[in-house]
């Protein structure tokens, strides 16, 4: 008896592990990035060409840290892009994307004679969240950061940059659409929900995302890596929304103000919860406690001591 598979929608979630390399990966999936890297970047940058360099890097020292990306690729400019998707807020995220740029640029610095000038690529990292950013607004959907000057507001540095897609955040309707950025931010949101691509999508850019992502068009193995990666989006989609109506009720209580900073300490302890269970079904399956412990976060004596 064939499965019904009308849970998984028609097309692939791109906001899950399987989706983001499935759409973006080396596997038939360079020429969605550079378009989506396009967009994000609206003419800021325009990249012809992209080489997928290796996810895992380890540090210069045997006790170092080793960091995994999503994604890292450069540029025919030589330019440098790591491409995170962050399901679960966790503290100190913004520190993390520093430490991979860190990492990388330390990396990328020229040894020898050729290293006294100090000269270094653009690196860039690019976020695309699940979860609202710790003190940002409402509607604030999209973070474009870069070294500044605090008095003047102008760029100080040109060669780093952090852009972040709040995709929580990002509620616009079809009507309102009209950038390149704005449709991969609409596909991120509702392409689990699409019954067939929206007409007011340029079919030149995101043909080719609606071609591959068919479900129907899945291997079996490949169905049964979805399904796991699905269930893991949507546990902590129901973890970060059970935490914040909690938190709410308890503001409406107590008082909004002290509420929703009890919510906010609430959704971070379900979310280290919810987090650490996740963890220990990765170790169950024999993933490397290093791996497990630099994707979510954690310490590997935390992953450890997981039973």
């Amino acid at each position: 008896m064939k499965k019904n598979k009308n849970f998984l929608g028609k097309y692939v979630d791109m906001c899950t592990d399987f989706g983001m390399k499935l759409y973006f990966g080396p596997d038939g999936g360079k020429p969605n990035l550079i378009n989506f890297l396009n967009g994000l970047f609206e003419g800021e940058k325009v990249i012809k060409d992209l080489e997928y360099r290796a996810a895992e890097h380890n540090g210069p020292q045997e006790a170092d840290r080793k960091v995994v990306f999503d994604l890292y690729c450069t540029s025919e400019d030589g330019s440098h892009f790591i491409i995170e998707m962050q399901q679960l807020s966790q503290e100190f995220f913004k520190d993390r994307t520093v430490y991979y740029t860190s990492r990388l640029i330390n990396k990328l610095v020229p040894r020898g004679h050729k290293g006294n000038t100090y000269e270094l690529p653009e690196v860039y990292f690019i976020g695309i969240l699940n979860f609202v950013l710790e003190g940002s607004v409402s509607d604030q959907y999209y973070y474009d950061v870069a070294l500044c000057d605090k008095r003047y507001g102008s760029v100080f540095y040109e060669k780093l940059g952090y852009k972040m897609l709040v995709l929580p955040n990002f509620n616009k309707k079809q009507t309102d659409i009209k950038s390149y950025m704005d449709m991969w931010l609409y596909i991120f949101r509702h392409m689990e929900e699409l019954d067939e691509m929206p007409k007011f999508l340029d079919n030149r850019v995101f043909g080719l995302i609606f071609d591959i992502g068919k479900v129907a068009n899945l291997k079996e193995s490949d169905m049964k890596l979805y399904e796991s990666s699905l269930k893991n989006k949507r546990d902590a989609e129901s973890v970060r929304l059970t935490a914040i109506k909690e938190g709410l009720r308890e503001g409406m209580e107590k008082g909004m103000e002290k509420g929703m900073e009890k919510g906010r300490l609430e959704e971070r302890a379900k979310a280290e919860t919810e987090k650490l269970k996740y963890a220990l079904n990765l170790k169950k399956r024999g993933l490397p406690v290093e791996d497990i412990a630099e994707d979510l976060g954690l310490t590997v004596e935390q992953v450890e001591k997981l039973k």
